[in-house]
């Protein structure tokens, strides 16, 4: 009966999820593994193009997104939609960014490039505010701000390279210069993600950004592809299992925990990049990077603090007014 309150209980166990901050976090941290062992596998394949390198990312997330979606019984809906150029604008704004950034990580070392995409979050509050009409108020401004200026104390060693003459020196400016590029382009993505949401469903989106990505990322086999050894063949490949992989755990862990719970360990990033980057290709870490590093993870964890301080403000006034209507 629809009066029946162990109906309506048995139905709210159904719908909402049961909550699981350990498992979340733990599969959120695994993701970032995943995902910071794709960009090491990206870095050491050398100086590959970088839609080639997008071409084989993309191609092979494929194989573990198609597996989860065959096992949810996903799959013969997942391609369904009636937005395919939504769709399709989306895949090509995000394989812009995902080629800026990939190119950057061949000219920088692991830890600055992971440092300075810390950039993107701190751009999709601006972005929010200027095109979706969002309320920005003083204390995210400020957040924004103060990691702007650790972006630029990171950045800053290298981009005072462009004037140096030395053509590494200009080729880790343009570096930087991409990984920025690619932040920006990656927060217009996330805001294309966000108003396919409304009427899509996860599955779809990833599905069809895989396909637009690799159907991109082939499209470029006439403008600088080259002949990888079998090691770099084995590296890009590697890649992309490690993408698909890592963007399947990142989606897991927001089923189990609130994302204002999960968010802060994408900064355990920072510890990963600087670790693989001394150990695997003996880049010591600068002061810059370090200083400047601590100033963007504070910015953000900032920002994350606040929004969680707001939405339980926002839930105890929604509260608070249902009971008294």
């Amino acid at each position: 009966m629809a009066g029946d309150p162990g109906s309506r209980r048995r139905v709210t166990a159904l719908e909402v999820p049961e909550r699981r901050p350990l498992t979340g976090i733990l599969l959120k941290v695994c993701s970032v593994v995943s995902f910071v062992v794709m960009s090491s596998l990206i870095k050491a394949s050398g100086d590959v193009f970088a839609g080639q390198i997008v071409f084989f990312r993309s191609l092979f997330a494929i194989i573990p997104v198609v597996a989860v979606m065959a096992w949810r019984k996903e799959l013969a809906t997942a391609f369904y939609t009636r937005r395919p150029f939504s769709h399709v604008a989306r895949g090509l704004v995000g394989v812009t960014s995902m080629g800026l950034g990939f190119y950057a990580l061949t000219k920088l070392p692991l830890p600055e490039w992971i440092a300075i995409n810390y950039a993107q979050p701190l751009i999709v509050v601006v972005f929010s505010a200027l095109f979706l009409s969002e309320t920005v108020r003083f204390f995210r401004w400020t957040a924004v701000a103060v990691g702007f200026a650790g972006v630029i104390v990171v950045s800053w060693p290298k981009l005072t390279l462009i004037t140096s003459g030395s053509p590494m020196g200009q080729g880790e400016a343009v570096g930087v210069i991409a990984v920025l590029l690619g932040a920006a382009v990656s927060a217009v993505a996330q805001l294309l993600v966000r108003r396919l949401l409304l009427t899509e469903k996860s599955a779809t989106i990833v599905f069809w950004f895989s396909i637009t990505s690799t159907a991109a990322g082939l499209a470029t086999l006439p403008f600088g592809w080259s002949p990888l050894s079998l090691a770099q063949a084995c590296f890009l490949i590697g890649t992309g299992l490690c993408g698909g992989i890592g963007q399947i755990l990142m989606t897991e862990s927001y089923r189990h925990a609130d994302m204002s719970t999960i968010a802060p360990f994408e900064y355990t990033s920072m510890l990963l990049g600087i670790a693989i980057g001394y150990f695997v290709f003996s880049e010591v870490p600068t002061l810059y990077t370090i200083v400047g590093g601590t100033i963007v993870v504070g910015a953000g964890l900032f920002i994350i603090w606040r929004e969680q301080k707001l939405g339980l403000a926002t839930a105890a006034a929604r509260k608070v007014t249902s009971t008294q209507g």
